[in-house]
């Protein structure tokens, strides 16, 4: 696939990758509707501090996590399209009771929903890998992700347009957070009617059970359980930074932990639940598939998504502390990272799609990753600010490329359980945000950028020893196990019964 093909329009595939960027598009110009108005909110609403906006920006990803793994859940049963137009569409709803809230309590439980549109992101990564074939899913899965993820960039440059220019006034931020649901609402109803979730006579593969994911092997299992645990601990970990903030107490601190106490053990059982039966009753052989591979890309994604939102975060107070810049000018260089994402992003899928092995891009890419981080944590006042640009802008391309490389891999691990996969390396990436961002507040920006270099390393280091190349990953078609072309015929006879 080259890019040339992305002008075809005409073509089906092409024309549902456009519209499936632009549905991940919304969603993210929702979800990062609240930083570029944080000032004028102060501003306008008496009571509203920066402890209160910071503890919103906190809440803005707390269910971000367990939303990925759930959303993994419904849409390998349910199909991408179903799943990405009602989230659209549900997702409004509390946007506009954020938009329009007048008390805490109301913008700190609509924001806490809203935070689950940033499980948006795997959907596509499905419904683009039912379109394109191994070959090419790199570069499309890229394309769509680097696109896709520039939402949160426009919502920065437009929103506060909108809120001055169109409805100005003190209340103008709130119509500008009410135009993201309204944008979030006609989407999810227009992505409805114009996509399906394969192409015509294909069969959308579903997993044997989904309320958990499927394993091969009791060993995997157990892997597939330890791994589960970081997923409920970065929730505490929000909660902690949370009641250091003073927003709640520590009795409800307590409460929480109870809570995702719970919740870890209930996952862990409907794991059981669902994974000892298969095994007991065996996995035939052409239907296994190592979780190791999962766990590889759960390490990228922490380490390179993780960074990025960690790095996005604190960039623009570091160039202006460290080279004495304006607010405006340490802004500009900071919004190098979002504007490297449309095309790096794609490279790194494309350049996954082209080599022989997609294992080896990975590697090159978290290398990289390591030697930019490590180049930006000699980066002081002494330094040629353009080369200091310079470092910050190559160290970006490496860390989103490797996020497409990332995507280009994990279609090819186990085809009809790509929601799950994507859900959980996806959740990764944004504990990787939380661990990351929370270490920043106790060390220097210096120190922080080694510490997000040995993290890409450790990632490194895990892939070269457990990542194994995928089968067919540059084939026409995804191999389908013995289990698979069992239910697709299950799938046609009914299709042929409900036909007749």
């Amino acid at each position: 696939m080259s890019s040339k093909e992305l002008f075809h329009f005409k073509n089906p595939r092409m024309k549902v990758l456009h519209l499936t960027w632009i549905a991940f598009f919304v969603s993210f110009f929702a979800w990062f509707n609240m930083a570029p108005l944080a000032g004028t909110m102060i501003e306008s609403v008496g009571w509203l501090t920066k402890d209160h906006m910071a503890a919103l920006a906190i809440i803005n990803v707390a269910l971000t996590i367990p939303a990925r793994i759930v959303i993994g859940m419904l849409l390998d049963q349910y199909g991408p399209r179903r799943v990405f137009s009602i989230l659209l569409v549900v997702m409004a709803i509390p946007t506009f009771f954020f938009a329009f809230g007048t008390t805490w309590m109301q913008l700190f439980i609509s924001r806490l929903l809203i935070s689950s549109i940033g499980a948006s992101f795997v959907v596509g990564i499905r419904m683009v890998s039912e379109w394109f074939p191994p070959k090419s899913v790199g570069f499309a899965e890229g394309f769509y992700a680097g696109w896709g993820n520039f939402g949160s960039a426009a919502a920065a440059i437009v929103l506060p347009w909108v809120a001055i220019t169109m409805f100005g006034g003190d209340e103008g931020w709130r119509y500008a957070i009410a135009f993201s649901g309204v944008a979030c609402f006609i989407y999810g109803i227009i992505y409805w009617f114009v996509v399906s979730d394969t192409p015509e006579g294909k069969v959308y593969q579903k997993p044997r059970k989904t309320a958990a994911m499927e394993v091969s092997s009791y060993r995997d299992m157990i892997l597939l359980i330890l791994w589960t645990v970081p997923l409920v601990g970065a929730l505490g970990l929000l909660s902690w930074r949370l009641k250091n903030l003073q927003f709640i107490s520590e009795q409800a601190l307590s409460i929480i932990y109870v809570i995702l106490f719970l919740v870890l053990a209930f996952q862990i059982f409907q794991i059981l639940r669902v994974n000892l039966p298969i095994l007991r009753e065996g996995v035939p052989e052409d239907d296994k598939y190592k979780f190791k591979n999962v766990a590889a890309l759960n390490t990228t994604y922490f380490a390179n998504f993780g960074a990025e939102l960690a790095i996005v975060s604190m960039l623009p107070l570091f160039f202006l502390t460290t080279f004495g810049l304006t607010a405006t000018a340490a802004g500009l260089i900071a919004s190098s990272f979002a504007f490297v994402n449309l095309f790096a992003r794609p490279f790194g899928g494309w350049l996954s799609d082209r080599m022989t092995s997609r294992k080896t891009v990975m590697l090159l890419y978290m290398f990289g990753i390591s030697l930019g981080l490590v180049a930006m944590g000699m980066i002081n006042s002494e330094w040629p600010l353009l080369l200091a640009v310079m470092v910050t802008v190559l160290t970006s391309m490496f860390i989103q490329g490797a996020e497409g490389a990332t995507f280009a891999v994990i279609p090819l691990i186990k085809k009809r359980i790509t929601g799950q996969i994507s859900g959980m390396a996806g959740a990764y990436g944004n504990v990787g945000a939380v661990v990351y961002l929370t270490l920043f507040t106790l060390v220097t920006p210096q120190t922080f950028f080694f510490i997000l270099a040995g993290g890409a390393f450790l990632s490194f280091i895990f892939c070269l020893l457990f990542l194994d190349e995928p089968k067919g990953s540059h084939s026409e078609e995804y191999q389908l196990s013995s289990v698979d072309l069992a239910q697709q015929e299950e799938q046609m006879i009914e299709k042929r019964v409900k036909g007749a």
